[in-house]
């Protein structure tokens, strides 16, 4: 009797010793969450008030989905802040239920649809190495990643300014990542391409990695979303392709120090010669070697079997390679983070995820150095500065490339067929083996 209590004792201890355990972990799991969570929603609520912005781009699109509605001309109409609608028509479809409820209410309705939920994904979908090895921790993990990534001056500016970007980011994963998602894969791509042409990269990229089939998809989706535009407004649909499209003076100073895109460093660069045709030729130069590396590192990367590296720099190339990326088009920056950081083993990799978060969420600078340049700083550091986070965002693609490269050389055995077209969605019938 003496020595079957003796034995239960240290099982009786070690039950209570895990059951503390869990409710310690089960108490950080819930502050973390709610702190984060509640300060995400700080974020939300002060730009639908407008203490950190008046949302001017939700604003653009409401309107142009009232003008939409009344047969206005979308393209003539401006903003009292003399904004004009910016994207192809079937933006305007998509925002024709902003003009059917008061201006409060899509504020609050798009902060949490358009970019809350839209981050949230990316977030899932980007750290997911991270999390796993987070274990019991993984919602407060989450939770923690998904209020640094909010903090990021291109997402804050999404709030601010009620912009679509990092739902499109969302939909493009939605596409590329489910190993089996529930419509043909490309579906999602050609529509956020049809909304924003920026997405229209991921093309490009399905048709380098050898996924015709879906890239296919993607330009039929493209296609008909552009096409249901045509019968909804051909009007409007013809002043877009025909003239709008070749406008970028109508949405802002393509050489202002907000257009972090390549055309945009060029144009900086030849100050005050920018009507020259020599900018052109030379960004045109640049964008041609900046894509063919960039989709030869993507490809790269896909083809060893890190399919989140090939998407995290096609991205990154969505927005150098525009002839206008503002500041909140590189919400890419999440998916990119998720990528650099990976499971958070490597120091070097931390270090440098940490790197581009800071630089990212500090991203005043570029404004500040075009000030300075008006107050007689050295032209050369200046214009460095005013480039700062495009970049930068060439410095992450050859980050994510030689990141990758370094943990594929470490690896005891390299990625097998079968794996690689698992992870493109491909399924193998039990019993068979064999490769495609």
């Amino acid at each position: 009797m003496t020595r079957s209590v003796d034995v239960g004792v240290p099982a009786v201890a070690a039950h209570f010793t895990r059951r503390q355990l869990s409710m310690r972990r089960a108490a950080i799991v819930t502050v973390t969450v709610l702190c984060c969570l509640l300060a995400v929603a700080v974020l939300a609520w002060r730009c639908i008030n407008g203490s950190q912005g008046p949302m001017l781009d939700l604003q653009v699109y409401a309107d142009g989905g009232h003008a939409l509605r009344h047969g206005a001309d979308l393209y003539a109409i401006r903003t009292p802040d003399g904004l004009r609608f910016p994207s192809p028509p079937v933006a305007a479809i998509f925002a024709m239920p902003l003009a059917l409820v008061p201006f409060a209410v899509a504020k609050m309705a798009w902060a949490v649809v358009m970019v809350c939920v839209p981050l949230a994904i990316a977030v899932w979908f980007s750290f997911r190495p991270l999390l796993a090895r987070a274990g019991p921790l993984r919602l407060a993990a989450f939770a923690a990643a998904l209020a640094c990534c909010a903090l990021l001056y291109p997402l804050a500016r999404e709030f601010s300014f009620g912009q679509v970007d990092i739902f499109l980011v969302a939909l493009c994963l939605l596409d590329l990542v489910p190993s089996r998602p529930g419509w043909p894969r490309g579906l999602l791509i050609g529509v956020a391409a049809a909304i924003k042409l920026e997405p229209g990269v991921f093309v490009v990229y399905l048709l380098v990695t050898r996924r015709r089939r879906d890239a296919a998809v993607a330009v039929a989706s493209f296609a008909a979303c552009t096409a249901l535009a045509w019968l909804v407004s051909p009007h409007d649909s013809a002043s877009y392709w025909a003239s709008a499209i070749f406008n970028p003076r109508r949405i802002g100073g393509s050489g202002s120090a907000q257009n972090q895109s390549l055309r945009g460093m060029v144009l900086r660069a030849f100050e005050p010669y920018r009507t020259l045709l020599a900018p052109t030729v030379v960004w045109l130069v640049v964008a041609l070697v900046v894509a063919a590396l960039g989709f030869a590192a993507a490809r790269a990367c896909w083809a060893r079997g890190d399919d989140m590296a090939g998407i995290a720099i096609t991205g990154l190339l969505a927005a150098t390679l525009s002839p206008v990326a503002w500041i909140q088009h590189y919400c890419w920056l999440v998916v990119v983070l998720g990528v650099v950081i990976g499971d958070g083993r490597s120091w070097r990799r931390v270090c440098a995820a940490v790197a581009a978060g800071i630089l990212f969420a500090t991203t005043s600078l570029p404004t500040w150095a075009q000030d300075w340049l008006k107050g007689g700083f050295p032209v050369l550091p200046g214009r460095l500065l005013e480039d700062t986070l495009g970049l930068a965002a060439l410095v992450l693609m050859l980050i994510i490339y030689r990141s990758h490269r370094r943990a594929q050389g470490l690896s005891c055995r390299p990625v097998l067929p079968i794996e690689r077209a698992r992870a493109d969605g491909w399924s193998w019938p039990a019993g068979r083996r064999g490769t495609r």
